[in-house]
C-alpha cells in the first residue's frame, strides 16, 4: 500500500441551465467577447456573420491580417492582460494556405486548422511563442474551403495501406493543432462541420486534444469518425499550469459520455513535467483512471505520452503574468535547447533526463493501468 496520501477527485455537478452549454453561465466564464478584430473578407463571410450574430452588441475592429494587430501582437504591456485579453478578445480571419502537412506521430496528417490561439491559458502552451504578449482565440470562417480541402486530401488518398501507430484502419487527420476545439464550439460552428464532414470520409479520421469539456459536443453524431484525446496531468500540476482548463477529474469523468455519444476516446499525458514528487503524482493519477472508467472506455483507449516543451521566449513572458509556473517549467540543470521541426528554438529535458523519465512513465503505466495502450511517447 502506498503511504502517501491519495487525491480526492470530485467531479463538479452539471452546469443546470437549459439549452446549449454554449449560452450557459460557466460558458460565458471562459469566453466572454468585448471586442472583436476582424478581416473584412471574414466578416463579410457566412460563417462571419454567425458569429457576430451573436455578438451584437460588441465592438468590432477591422485588421489587414490577423497575424499582425499592434495593439496586440509584439506589444509587452499586454503581458500582465495575459488572461483578461483571451477571455474577452475575438480575432476573425481568412485562413490563406490550406496545406495538409504529414505527421506520423498523433495523427498522419495535420489538417489546415480552424482556429489559432485559445481563451484557455496553460503556461506552456506553443502556440503564443508565434504571436507574442498576446494570444486569444483567432477563428477562421472560410471553413467550406478547409472542409472542402480535406475531403479531397482524403479521398485522393484511398484506403490506408497498412496499420501504424495512429490507427490500424483510418488516415488520422489532426484538427485541432492550433487551438482547442471544445473551446472553439462555444463561439461557432467550424469544429461540428468538421465532425461531420469525416462523419462522410470511411477512410479517414479526425482528431483533437482537448482540455475542456463542452457538453455542446455530444450531439453532434461523429459515428466513430473523430477521436477526442483528453489531456491529463496530476491535478496539482494542472491548478498550476493548466490555467482555466476543466479540472482533471471533470475531463476524466467525461470520457464515458463522449464514447457512448460515438467518439473514440484516447487520452494525452501531457505534458509530463518533472518535479519534486512527480512519480507520486502520476500513480496516483493512473489509479484514478483505474478505478473509475468503465470497462467499454478502457477497452478502446489508447494514450499519448508528451513530456514537456518549452521556450526561453515564452519563459519571459510567464515571468510577467505567472512566474510561479516557471520554478517547474524552468529547469536550466535539467533541460537543453534544440531545434524543432519548425525551426524554432526550444528547451526540451537533456536526452538521458528524458529517456529515464519515458521509461519511468512506461514502468509506471504497466503497473497501474496495464489496459492502457500507448501509442506513442516522446
Amino acid at each position: 500500500m502506498p503511504t502517501h496520501a491519495v487525491p480526492t477527485y470530485a467531479v463538479p455537478a452539471k452546469d443546470g441551465a437549459r439549452g446549449a452549454f454554449r449560452d450557459s453561465p460557466r460558458a460565458r466564464r471562459m469566453l466572454d467577447v468585448r471586442e472583436v478584430y476582424a478581416e473584412p473578407a471574414a466578416l463579410d463571410s457566412p460563417r462571419g456573420q454567425q458569429i457576430m450574430a451573436r455578438l451584437p452588441d460588441v465592438r468590432v475592429t477591422e485588421i489587414d491580417s490577423h497575424w499582425r494587430i499592434p495593439s496586440l501582437h509584439g506589444n509587452d504591456g499586454n503581458v500582465s492582460r495575459w488572461v483578461r485579453i483571451k477571455t474577452e478578445t475575438l480575432v476573425l480571419g481568412v485562413k490563406q494556405k490550406l496545406v495538409t502537412r504529414p505527421n506520423g506521430r498523433s495523427a498522419d496528417w495535420i489538417a489546415p486548422g480552424p482556429s489559432n490561439g485559445c481563451a484557455m491559458a496553460c503556461a506552456y502552451c506553443y502556440v503564443p511563442r508565434r504571436k507574442g504578449y498576446a494570444n486569444p482565440i483567432t477563428l477562421f470562417t472560410n471553413i467550406e474551403a478547409i472542409v472542402a480541402h480535406v475531403r479531397r486530401h482524403a479521398r485522393a488518398l484511398g484506403p490506408k495501406p497498412e496499420p501504424n501507430q495512429c490507427d490500424p484502419r483510418a488516415w488520422v487527420y489532426d484538427i485541432g493543432e492550433n487551438g482547442d476545439c471544445s473551446v472553439d464550439a462555444l463561439v461557432c460552428d467550424n469544429t461540428a462541420d468538421l465532425v461531420a464532414a469525416f462523419r462522410g470520409l470511411p477512410t479517414a479520421k479526425a482528431s483533437f486534444a482537448t482540455k475542456f469539456v463542452n457538453p455542446d459536443l455530444l450531439s453532434l453524431d461523429p459515428q466513430g469518425r473523430t477521436r477526442v484525446r483528453f489531456s491529463l496531468m496530476p491535478p496539482d500540476d494542472a491548478r498550476l499550469l493548466d490555467i482555466r482548463t476543466s479540472p482533471v477529474a471533470e475531463r476524466i469523468a467525461a470520457a464515458a459520455d463522449f464514447l457512448d455519444a460515438g467518439y473514440e476516446v484516447h487520452f494525452n499525458l501531457s505534458p509530463v513535467v518533472l518535479r519534486p514528487g512527480w512519480q507520486r503524482d502520476w500513480a496516483d493519477l493512473l489509479d484514478h483512471l483505474d478505478d473509475v472508467l468503465p470497462a467499454r472506455v478502457k477497452e478502446q483507449a489508447a494514450a499519448e505520452v508528451i513530456m514537456l516543451t518549452h521556450n526561453e521566449s515564452l519563459h519571459e513572458v510567464n515571468l510577467g503574468w505567472h512566474p510561479r509556473a516557471e520554478e517547474v517549467l524552468w529547469q536550466p540543470d535539467a533541460q537543453e535547447i534544440k531545434r524543432s521541426q519548425n525551426g524554432a528554438l526550444n528547451v526540451r529535458y537533456a536526452q538521458e533526463v528524458k529517456r529515464q523519465a519515458l521509461a519511468r512513465i512506461q514502468e509506471l503505466l504497466a503497473e497501474h493501468t496495464p489496459w492502457l495502450r500507448v501509442r506513442y511517447a516522446f
